[in-house]
């Protein structure tokens, strides 16, 4: 009887351990948000995977799954701001290019990713079970980055999909994740591909997490995420030899704004103060050079 009473009461205890542990204790809290978060993702794609699969593959199915990802930021305790979000406000299709950091990237992802836009992915990511099934029925974009000639025709083949479905592309040309205070050297397909097009490119800059995660810190608590989305760069009338300064001109605007972010408490700035310094004349600037500056409206999403 004795043990039961035992065993009963260690039960109990072993609850409140754990909020204890996830109160005071960072690195089981990160743990405990990290297996929640992967979870999340997992139990999404697998509920919804059935559903989607009754449409089949279509671009369409993107708008589910990121209705079902909306909900992590306020599990996690992540609040996002966006500003610029009528720079994407146009019907035609264009190639969006994103700072890539770590996981937390989706909740970012979701927050801004217009209709018909599918991101282009490592080929991977189609292996990882229902996740990778979910994905591809969302009309993702895969791409081998081992392979250059079958990442080239994967490109091409994207380029003329684009004009003749009007679709957009959101493309992370890091290629790789970064928690450094510089952004990675960009690979230029993205830039290829919106050539290629003749579609315009908009680069958007995701604040630092270092307020709030670390992955090599095991550190994830509550904290604020802002979202910068720039003026569109053209590219009609470019050509492929004009790619590689399209490429660093769009990288060193992207890298100043993470600059002016980083410097201003990872982001968190006040409403009345934007990010970048106000400019004369239209949003929209004519690759190669970079991408003009001007004050926008805030979107803030709690």
């Amino acid at each position: 009887m004795m043990e039961v009473v035992l065993l009963h009461g260690l039960l109990l205890l072993l609850p409140l351990a754990a909020l204890l542990l996830y109160r005071y204790n960072g690195t089981f809290q990160y743990f405990c948000k990290m297996a929640f978060f992967n979870c999340w993702i997992v139990a999404m794609a697998t509920l919804l995977s059935p559903f989607v699969a009754l449409r089949g593959r279509s671009v369409e199915n993107m708008k589910l799954l990121r209705a079902a990802m909306l909900p992590l930021k306020h599990f996690c305790g992540i609040k996002m701001q966006v500003w610029g979000s009528e720079h994407l406000n146009i019907k035609e299709p264009y190639v969006i290019v994103c700072n890539h950091q770590a996981c937390l990237d989706l909740m970012g992802m979701v927050e801004v990713i217009p209709d018909r836009c599918v991101p282009i992915a490592k080929k991977e990511l189609m292996y990882m079970g229902t996740v990778g099934w979910a994905c591809w029925l969302s009309g993702m974009i895969f791409i081998d980055r081992h392979k250059r000639e079958d990442a080239i025709d994967v490109i091409s083949q994207t380029a003329r999909t684009m004009q003749r479905e009007n679709l957009r592309v959101l493309i992370f040309p890091e290629g790789t994740r970064n928690q450094n205070k510089s952004m990675l050297p960009f690979k230029r397909g993205a830039f290829h591909l919106a050539v290629q097009a003749q579609v315009p490119i908009f680069p958007i800059v995701i604040s630092p997490y270092w307020d709030f995660f670390s992955s090599k810190d095991k550190k994830f608590t509550s904290g604020t995420c802002t979202i910068r989305i720039l003026p569109k760069v053209e590219t009609q009338g470019l050509s492929p030899k004009d790619v590689p300064e399209l490429t660093e001109s769009v990288r060193q605007a992207m890298a100043d704004v993470l600059n002016e972010m980083s410097a201003n408490r990872c982001g968190d700035q006040r409403a009345e103060q934007p990010l970048l310094p106000r400019c004369a004349g239209a949003g929209a600037v004519r690759g190669p050079g970079s991408p003009q500056r001007e004050e926008d409206a805030t979107r803030t999403s709690n």
